[in-house]
């Protein structure tokens, strides 16, 4: 997803356009990093001296309403996140390096089981754990989180 003006973006998804939550949006199209609030707030702290951890998780809480990012629900530890991805994706977490991945999803979900014949599906979620591949090929896996 391409957003030439976060500020009119912002705007058209009823979403007060404040500097923090500019730069907050921002980051989360720049670094596609699925950041928690700690990864967000500790990258903006030294550009934004007067940004809080709450702001931070209240401004996520905002885009979430206004569906313009998604929670991940592959970490149990802290809510990671990810901008709005209209295209069907799932993720992999890395159990040694602790990285999260898009994956793209190629399945039929009629094709996946008869358990489903007569349901109407409105979304799809599709998490894998493991070692990634760099982690992988250095032998680090021996050493998970």
């Amino acid at each position: 997803m391409v957003v030439n003006n976060i500020d009119v973006y912002l705007r058209e998804k009823g979403v007060k356009p404040s500097y923090q939550r500019k730069r907050i949006f921002e980051y989360m199209m720049n670094n596609l990093n699925h950041p928690s609030v700690n990864d967000i707030y500790e990258a903006l702290i030294n550009e934004i001296p007067t940004l809080s951890k709450a702001t931070v998780y209240n401004t996520m809480n905002l885009f979430l309403e206004h569906k313009l990012i998604e929670v991940l629900p592959i970490d149990t530890n802290e809510a990671r996140y990810d901008v709005f991805n209209p295209k069907e994706h799932g993720h992999f977490k890395c159990d040694v390096c602790g990285n999260i991945f898009d994956v793209s999803i190629k399945i039929n979900v009629e094709d996946i089981s008869d358990d489903l014949a007569g349901f109407k599906v409105d979304s799809e979620i599709y998490n894998f754990r493991g070692t990634c591949k760099a982690c992988h090929e250095s032998g680090k896996e021996n050493q998970a989180i």
